[in-house]
């Protein structure tokens, strides 16, 4: 089969400077379906050529290593398409820039880096302004300010992009304008090595092996079904969240970056991924070595697993999948760090499908998370009235956009779970009067994207429910529209 690679693609193809690369680009481009037509393939090559890394942040760093602009790697940012997927796959390391290398005495290779780094910026300014005012943090009975601006909300700064041969990295370093704090945010760090075998040639199957070290479970995902990159992919930080999640998700109950990670994974001719990687406790700050004052650390190991499939055919592209974590912790908060633990078993499925035209872009997902809980530990110590409690949740985003100027996204969320008195006990905003986690809505959202590299974004939650509640859900006389969320975000990437 002929790739149908434009001429000028083909020249970008033949500038890369490895043999070897070239090669391995080519072989990506050149399995894509005839079919997939004088629009898609276009994209498919730029896509490989661009080498996004994450999906949760569209960086320049790439543009930056590969010398190409990087429109093609999404439908919208921070979005992969598919071919943006296999770039992370492949750990990072395309490029178009000249390299710094050295070798030994034995020439074997030693060195193997852009001569100029991958680095790069994202800021955010956000206004956010809720149904009802919070109420004030020092003095009883006041209220906050109606409405807050964050200048920054966000500021991020990037290295994305090769190592060495084979060796890439997505490390994001943000500063908190609402927490006025500066640390390590989502980081995934790989190894990716490309092998082909079977068929009478040897090349009838093509497999990625990989190794990854991150930070976050589902962060090394590179779908955008995961919870660690799923929609909304910004929202404030400064609105009333729902009392829990699945330790697997990203709310209120989850890892976030209070883990750390190795595994390794498989992608197999373009359709079939497998991975399983182990975290442990990486909690930031606090007491070293981990002690009682600090809380949710794992005991052990905790596995995380992944299983996806994927097809591609004309403009369209299918991916089914499961995920799951198990995870044994010591409540901590004022306790020992021995004896019983909580043990949370989580299981996902998850589900996303593309559309990517000439103009036209829809996209999408869905996904169930469910969580089984013993907490021999949080009863013992008195953080938890039952001995075993679950949470389900649901994810389904519809999004579609015009030529990646502008559209939006229409979202629905809900969590339910058993009520425990003790675990969600009334508090002003954060509690819940009927000790019920159950929380749903919907969020709309409008993009407009005047650059490439910018995104005007307008955003609104509504909660059906709130921690357990529609009316003095958490025993204080609030109310679940109270928390309903207007969002405003500029979101600048250079």
């Amino acid at each position: 089969m002929q790739p149908l690679i434009p001429g000028i693609l083909r020249h970008h193809v033949g500038k890369l400077r490895s043999a070897a690369l070239r090669r391995r680009v080519g072989r990506i481009i050149g399995r894509a379906p005839r079919r997939f037509g004088r629009v898609w393939m276009p994209a498919a090559a730029c896509a490989l050529l661009c080498a996004i890394a994450a999906p949760s942040r569209a960086v320049p760093s790439f543009a930056r290593q590969t010398g190409m602009a990087c429109a093609a790697c999404h439908t919208v940012f921070p979005e992969l398409t598919p071919f943006g997927r296999e770039f992370k796959l492949n750990g990072y390391v395309l490029d178009n820039i000249k390299q710094i290398t050295g070798i030994d005495t034995s020439a074997r290779q030693t060195l193997a880096i852009n001569s100029l780094p991958p680095i790069s910026m994202n800021l955010m300014v956000s206004y956010t302004h809720t149904g009802a005012p919070l109420p004030d943090s020092a003095i009883a009975g006041a209220l906050a300010k109606d409405g807050d601006l964050l200048f920054p909300d966000q500021v991020s700064l990037f290295y994305a992009g090769k190592i060495a041969d084979g060796l890439g990295a997505f490390v994001q370093l943000t500063y908190d304008g609402a927490a006025d704090h500066f640390g390590l945010d989502n980081t995934d760090i790989r190894y990716a090595h490309h092998l082909s075998f079977g068929g009478p040639n040897g090349n009838g199957h093509d497999l990625i092996l990989g190794v990854t070290l991150n930070n976050n479970p589902t962060v090394q995902d590179v779908w955008n079904t995961t919870p660690a990159w799923g929609f909304p992919f910004a929202t404030s930080g400064v609105a009333p969240a729902p009392i829990t999640s699945a330790k697997i998700d990203s709310g209120a109950g989850g890892f976030g970056q209070t883990v750390g990670g190795l595994g390794i994974y498989a992608w197999l001719d373009d359709h079939f991924y497998v991975e399983v990687t182990n975290y442990d406790s990486a909690i930031p700050g606090g007491a070293h070595p981990l002690d009682s004052t600090q809380a949710n650390v794992v005991q052990g190991l905790a596995p995380y697993w992944r299983v996806a499939y994927e097809t591609r055919w004309d403009r369209n592209s299918l991916e089914v999948g499961a995920y799951g974590l198990d995870a044994s912790t010591h409540p901590g908060a004022g306790t020992p760090l021995q004896g019983p633990t909580d043990k949370f078993k989580d299981a996902a499925a998850d589900v996303e499908y593309q559309f990517i035209g000439e103009n036209h872009f829809f996209t999408f997902l869905g996904t169930y998370i469910h969580e089984a809980q013993t907490l021999d530990a949080s009863v013992l110590d008195g953080f938890a009235a039952n001995l075993h409690n679950d949470l389900k949740t649901i994810k389904l985003t519809g999004e579609y956009y015009y030529r990646r100027l502008i559209g939006g996204s229409v979202g629905y969320f809900d969590t339910t779970g058993g009520s425990d008195a003790v675990l969600y006990a009334p508090a002003s905003v954060v509690g819940s009067a009927t000790g019920s986690p159950d929380s749903d809505g919907y969020i709309l959202e409008v993009d407009y994207l005047p650059w490439l590299n910018t995104k005007l974004l307008a955003q609104y939650v509504d909660y059906q429910k709130f921690n357990g509640g529609t009316t003095n859900y958490d025993g204080s006389g609030r109310s679940a529209s109270n928390n309903n969320t207007f969002y405003l975000l500029a979101w600048i990437a250079f």
